[in-house]
């Protein structure tokens, strides 16, 4: 049985690359950008005024005037005028190009407007003011996205300026997810008393979405050649093979077996954690990788966060996660020689510190729980007690690991 740290080197040793494809842009949010984007032009592409009120030569303010008639309005997409009469001023709004003939902006709330005269309060006026200088943000070719992002609206911003209406983006992996298990109905199916319904595959579907995949869901029954059979046909048409349930030590856990049966090289199987110890990783051909997740909901949901979205998003080429930390809230002891993956809810302090308060529940089928916690505080298996103040690692539930700003903590 391996550590934790094994197992998520082991794991991240397997990261794949599965290429590139073009996107409209907004089809393109969430997804990995794999291409620098150049400005088409200079940022911003012209003088552009930013208050409303008027614009001068500032040398006419300079040789005294103060009492400037209007001589035009100009309003933002309007072209700039290429003459002015001296002492006379352009009435202009914001974002309009500031012509050439003028280089100063003054506001209204520094005018006295009357008669189609505008006269200035302000004393001083400085020359140049009000003006976002043309390419002062950016020069033409310049990379103004670097690839290597994750696509949000400032990017889709971005892209949308400079007139790219498409974007090249990692391509994400075609995944299965397999769930196992004669005890298990469907959703829409009224259980017997000694059946429940499905759940795992659906968290876990829901947690891809995040990340725009869209995987398939099949269930397996008990029996070791239809799950040989499955694997084998899902290696054909699958770069990931997703399963909850059957890899533990029971009479009917066939996984681990139906998996080398069908050519499926195991990397490891059991790791020193709880919950989620029998949890086994395997790949199979160029770039097909098999994680086989314990059945039991919290153990599915801690490997699913802990391990799998580490190698998705380092094989997607996220920025690498900063890892999160959170301070200790109550005293624990925890006595088996296991990493203890604990359910907590967060709350921030005055001080901006992150507590952790822990919810134990009712061992890993306590799925509930899961509702009124935000992650899982990570314990270390050297430690059997764990003591008010002290600071572990926090996996989240909510958004991804590059993206913990999804979460919103109580005060």
């Amino acid at each position: 049985m391996i550590t934790v740290n094994e197992a998520e080197q082991i794991i991240l040793s397997h990261q794949r690359d599965y290429g590139t494809e073009m996107l409209p842009f907004l089809a393109a949010q969430g997804r990995i950008l794999a291409e620098n984007i150049l400005a088409d032009r200079d940022f911003p592409p012209y003088n552009r005024v930013t208050m409303d009120g008027i614009a001068i030569r500032f040398a006419d303010y300079e040789a005294g005037c103060r009492s400037f008639p209007i001589a035009l309005t100009q309003a933002a997409g309007d072209a700039p005028p290429t003459d002015l009469a001296p002492n006379t001023c352009i009435e202009i709004m914001t974002g309009a190009a500031c012509s050439a003939v003028v280089d100063t902006v003054i506001p209204y709330e520094h005018l006295q407007m009357a008669n189609g005269v505008a006269n200035i309060l302000e004393n001083p006026v400085v020359f140049g003011k009000n003006i976002h200088l043309q390419g002062s943000d950016r020069a033409q070719g310049d990379i103004v996205i670097h690839a290597g992002q994750r696509v949000g609206a400032a990017q889709i911003n971005v892209a949308a300026s400079v007139g790219k209406s498409e974007l090249l983006v990692k391509k994400l992996p075609r995944v299965v997810i397999l769930s196992s298990g004669d005890e298990l109905v469907e959703v829409s199916e009224t259980p017997l008393s000694f059946q429940i319904r499905r759940s795992n595959n659906y968290s876990t579907h829901a947690v891809l979405r995040r990340y725009g995949i869209d995987a398939v869901m099949l269930h397996l029954p008990d029996d070791l050649e239809v799950i040989r059979h499955e694997v084998a046909r899902c290696q054909q048409e699958f770069d990931v093979i997703l399963l909850s349930g059957g890899v533990s030590m029971g009479k009917f856990d066939y996984i681990p077996k139906a998996l080398e049966m069908s050519g499926v090289q195991m990397h490891f199987h059991k790791v020193r954690q709880r919950p989620g110890k029998p949890f086994w990783f395997g790949t199979y051909g160029a770039k097909g990788v098999v994680f086989a997740l314990p059945g039991n909901p919290v153990s599915t949901f801690m490997c699913l966060h802990r391990f799998v979205l580490g190698w998705l998003e380092a094989s997607l080429g996220f920025p690498p996660a900063a890892p999160v930390f959170a301070v200790l809230a109550k005293p624990l002891r925890f006595e088996p020689p296991l990493t203890y993956f604990i359910q907590v809810k967060l709350r921030q302090d005055q001080e901006a510190r992150t507590w952790a308060e822990p919810l134990e529940g009712h061992g890993s089928g306590d799925f509930a729980n899961l509702l009124d916690t935000d992650a899982f505080l990570e314990l270390p298996a050297e430690r059997t007690e764990f003591l008010v103040g002290e600071v572990f690692r926090v996996w989240f539930f909510g958004g991804s690991r590059y993206d913990a700003t999804t979460l919103c903590f109580e005060g």
